[in-house]
């Protein structure tokens, strides 16, 4: 079975949130993190250094 990677963290990061609670600016914090890491220069490195 093969399951998008979008929909396989959508499915953990609701559960997270669900069962973890964690504070509503913390997950706005890790969000925008993300994504301005994703859109910066450390982005290509950090996406090789994930897929090794």
């Amino acid at each position: 079975m093969q399951v998008p990677l979008w929909l396989a963290l959508l499915a953990v990061g609701y559960l997270g949130v669900k069962h973890v609670r964690p504070p509503w600016w913390l997950v706005a914090l890790l969000l925008l993190g993300g994504y301005l890491v994703a859109h910066s220069v450390l982005g290509p490195v950090v996406g090789s250094a994930i897929s090794k």
